[in-house]
């Protein structure tokens, strides 16, 4: 039996600056509900439509 989930199994959010569905990290484990941007690039980019 294989260890640990699929990633189609993950949690994910639309990024609101480029539309684009992203999945959930371990790096964000702990802040995952803070998490709004799918990467710096968008981050910087602006706000969108949150």
């Amino acid at each position: 039996m294989p260890k640990g989930i699929r990633k189609a199994d993950l949690p994910q959010k639309t990024c609101p600056v480029c539309h684009r569905p992203f999945s959930w990290r371990k790096k964000w484990a702990r802040d995952w509900d803070q998490v709004i941007y799918c990467g710096e690039k968008c981050r910087r980019t602006g706000k969108g439509d949150r």
